[in-house]
């Protein structure tokens, strides 16, 4: 037999893949053991970081052994990486990885499938499909509906906004666009507290985010429906087609859902798509104790929720769900289906925006598995009940003042005993913006804990948000700790004289 004629840098026998595989799951799992006696996040300058991982130089001309790189590089990383894994990290909405996931995306990575086309990526295609009907089928969304994984929350709303559009043009907007003979001004509503996430979608599907009408929030900070209706009327009037309503199945900074049954009433009262962000919120409507609002997930025309939040799913994987799958179909698609043997074969190509996908269903899938449905409602109630506890802690504190708890999410500011009868006048509360966001900063950096903040009826405030498996009762109860112990130290080196 002849030996090879081709000797590949990157090539690897088996026994040398399995040793340095071997050896690297045993130093991540050492490093992964570690991290809750590390802190959340090290306080170090970008060039610090450069200098620490070397990354200076230039590409080299020749190779390394790739078992001293491997060995050399997962500390680095550990030493010099945030953690949302760690049982006090309560910034943003970015879940620890569950175990499984992790073992799910190097299995993954081995299939190396493109999920595309269903010929080259048979079994990937159909986990898919049953992951994206489990999902639908958590949150009691129609499990008939059609959907798709993509790469996070941003995504999974654009597209069903694509999706939208492309039904509620009244012409083909895919071919002539927005400025074809037929067009009319598409106009898409959302409250002030809805993602970001509608600007680059309104931006990328070429209406401009002018088209976006931002309806005033209540003092719940929930969309106020009487000015909905209103600028509906007034769109209309004016001959401009209203195209989509964006109900918050749980915003960002606070967690709060929209009244979403009546917004589904008035969508399907005017005849408009009605699309859910759920991406935070939206499998919390699994648990019985969540905003019953959440019930109304199921009556929208299309939800995004993300698995790498409230799953607990490495990063990164969101889902858009569709009511109705030919909907999908018709904004994407550009070739007939592909049938396989007489049987209907899913291209995931003709559904959303990518051609190459990759295998982002296996790590959701195995840990729906291993937890089922009872273990990821258990799961996150116990997120909303620590959540609860922390604002309960707040609430207790004379110097702190609670402004909101939603969901998983809490948001406080410190406030000191001797300025909280004056906290409305306005150098008060200019001060207090300013020193809440001095007691976030030292929070960051000192890596105890960490927290992010949000904008609450015009004060700035400190926010924890619970999305972590890893997080008990003593991390929570630290919290209010260590806002109490950074307010006294600040506020005494910062508080101007006048307000003494």
């Amino acid at each position: 037999m002849s030996s090879p004629l081709r000797a590949a840098p990157l090539a690897m026998d088996a026994d040398t893949f399995r040793t340095l595989g071997h050896a690297l799951v045993d130093q991540i799992a050492a490093l992964l053991a570690s991290v809750p006696g590390r802190p959340v996040t090290p306080d170090e300058s970008p060039s610090a970081v450069r200098q620490a991982l070397d990354l200076n130089g230039p590409l080299p001309e020749t190779g390394s052994d790739p078992a001293t790189l491997l060995a050399e590089i997962a500390p680095r990383l550990f030493d010099h990486s945030l953690f949302n894994a760690h049982p006090r990290f309560f910034g943003y909405i970015t879940a620890p990885p569950a175990p499984i996931g992790i073992l799910g995306d190097f299995l993954a990575s081995a299939l190396n499938a493109n999920v595309g086309a269903w010929r080259l990526s048979p079994a990937a295609t159909e986990l898919e499909i049953q992951t994206i009907r489990w999902i639908a089928q958590l949150i009691a969304y129609p499990a008939e509906c059609g959907g798709l994984l993509v790469s996070g929350g941003n995504q999974a709303n654009i597209v069903c906004l694509l999706a939208a559009r492309a039904a509620g043009a009244g012409w083909d907007v895919r071919k002539h666009g927005m400025g074809g003979p037929e067009a009319r001004s598409l106009v898409a509503y959302a409250s002030a507290e809805t993602h970001t996430w509608i600007q680059k979608g309104a931006d990328i599907a070429g209406l401009g985010t002018d088209s976006i009408r931002w309806i005033p929030t209540d003092e719940r900070l929930q969309i106020d429906l009487r000015l909905l209706t209103e600028a509906i009327d007034q769109d209309v009037a004016a001959g401009r087609t209203p195209f989509l309503v964006v109900g918050t199945g749980g915003s960002v900074s606070t967690g709060v859902v929209d009244p979403l049954p009546e917004m589904a009433a008035l969508c399907r009262e005017r005849g408009i798509w009605f699309h859910v962000d759920g991406a935070y919120g939206g499998f919390a409507a699994a648990v019985p104790d969540a905003p019953e609002a959440l019930r109304a997930l199921s009556l929208a025309d299309s939800v995004a929720v993300d698995p790498h939040k409230w799953l607990y799913a490495p990063l990164e994987v969101g889902c858009a769900l569709v009511r109705d799958p030919a909907r999908l179909r018709a904004a994407f698609a550009y070739h007939p289906p592909y049938y396989h043997f007489g049987e209907h074969g899913t291209n995931f190509v003709d559904y959303g925006p990518q051609n190459s996908r990759g295998f982002r269903a296996l790590k959701v899938w195995l840990a729906l598995r291993q937890a089922g449905a009872s273990g990821y409602r258990q799961m996150i109630s116990d997120d909303i009940r620590l959540s609860r506890r922390m604002a309960d802690a707040v609430r207790a504190s004379s110097e702190l003042e609670l402004l909101t708890q939603d969901l998983s999410i809490t948001t406080f500011r410190y406030v000191p005993p001797a300025l909280r009868a004056r906290r409305a006048d306005p150098d008060v509360s200019t001060y207090l913006d300013a020193l809440n966001t001095a007691i976030l900063d030292a929070i960051q950096r000192g890596g105890d804990a960490f927290v992010s903040n949000a904008v609450i009826h015009g004060h700035y405030a400190l926010r924890a948000c619970i999305v972590n498996f890893h997080t008990d009762a003593p991390d929570v109860d630290a919290v209010p700790g260590i806002a109490i112990t950074l307010g006294r130290r600040l506020d005494g080196e910062q508080r101007p004289a006048a307000l003494r």
